[in-house]
């Protein structure tokens, strides 16, 4: 999929792949074209996502080749044994979980799952999770405290799933009980919103020690359509509203809300996989480093604190940015 605003680059990167297969094929050395074509892309990327607005920065978040939790297991565990189901109910294919080795430390991974092809998203329900997928989280989360590993949450997801169903088996309790017990799991809880952090549907296993978010993730209380549709009876002001709700890394690190921004590739992760994964890896190692030297009453004070803060921070001086 292009984005409107990325067409210069899909360009660019069209005539390099043109040159690159011609000099595969013909005597010419087309060597110097194609560097300088790459040179033009690069200035080009930095030109175009150094000043995304929000609204193209919730269209990058949603881009269908960017990174999914299926990509981060692959890439960032050298071993994933999946846990299932929730022990009530039945297992939850959009919430994703089981043992994992990160690194040299073994951990619980638990992430919504978007799917890749349509059957895919059929089966993970699109990444919007039920009832039985929070209840799944919060076992395994249980789980590592009680064999004393880090859990680890990858977030992706537009919501929680708000059908009728879910409802009937108790969507908003589950999220509330898990919000309720995540800040007492005695174990480090570190999390990462690597595209749509949405609503409840994030929140639900957002409580950690640690918040990190991708550079063109966003993290938001409603998705910019349905705040367009509450305040303006109109859908096409989500623009509007992407920029009134502060959804990006940029204005969450302000806010406090989150703690720390990993920079994605120039050009969005969708376009770099691999340099996003590592540096992903990088970030939730070294948080496990420094949350294993607390003693469980200092890691558990901590956390408090850091939600207790949340919201306590001076208008006049966010006003000035």
């Amino acid at each position: 999929m292009d984005l409107d605003f990325e067409k210069r680059l899909v360009k660019i990167e069209a005539q390099i792949a043109k040159l690159s297969e011609e000099n595969k094929n013909i005597d010419v050395d087309l060597d110097m074209e194609i560097a300088e074509l790459e040179l033009k892309l690069a200035r080009a990327k930095k030109s175009v996502y150094s000043k995304l607005t929000p609204w193209q920065t919730v269209n990058v978040a949603r881009h269908p080749d960017r990174p999914l939790l299926q990509d981060y297991i692959s890439t960032i565990c050298s071993e994933f044994i999946e846990l299932h189901g929730d022990r009530v109910f039945g297992d939850d294919r959009a919430m994703i979980g089981g043992f994992a080795t990160i690194g040299n430390k073994r951990v619980m991974l638990i992430g919504t799952e978007k799917g890749k092809n349509i059957d895919a998203k059929l089966t993970s329900n699109f990444g919007m999770a039920n009832p039985e997928g929070y209840r799944k989280a919060l076992r395994l989360m249980k789980l590592a405290e009680k064999y004393g590993l880090p859990v680890v949450c990858l977030i992706d997801t537009p919501a929680a799933y708000p059908g009728k169903e879910a409802e009937e088996r108790g969507q908003a309790e589950a999220i509330a009980r898990n919000l309720t017990e995540m800040p007492g799991i005695e174990t480090p809880i570190i999390v990462a919103i690597t595209g749509e952090g949405g609503s409840g549907g994030a929140l639900g296993i957002a409580v950690g020690d640690v918040v990190l978010m991708l550079s063109h993730s966003i993290y938001s209380v409603i998705p910019p359509e349905g705040c367009a549709a509450i305040l303006w009876r109109d859908a096409k002001k989500a623009p509007e509203a992407a920029t009134a709700l502060k959804i990006t890394a940029k204005e969450l690190i302000k806010l406090g809300i989150i703690d720390e921004v990993i920079t994605e590739p120039t050009g969005g992760a969708h376009r770099d996989h691999k340099t996003t994964v590592a540096r992903l890896k990088e970030a939730i190692l070294r948080h496990i480093q420094r949350l294993e030297r607390l003693s469980t009453k200092k890691l558990l004070d901590k956390r408090f604190e850091k939600y207790s803060r949340i919201g306590k921070y001076d208008n006049r001086k966010y006003a000035n940015h």
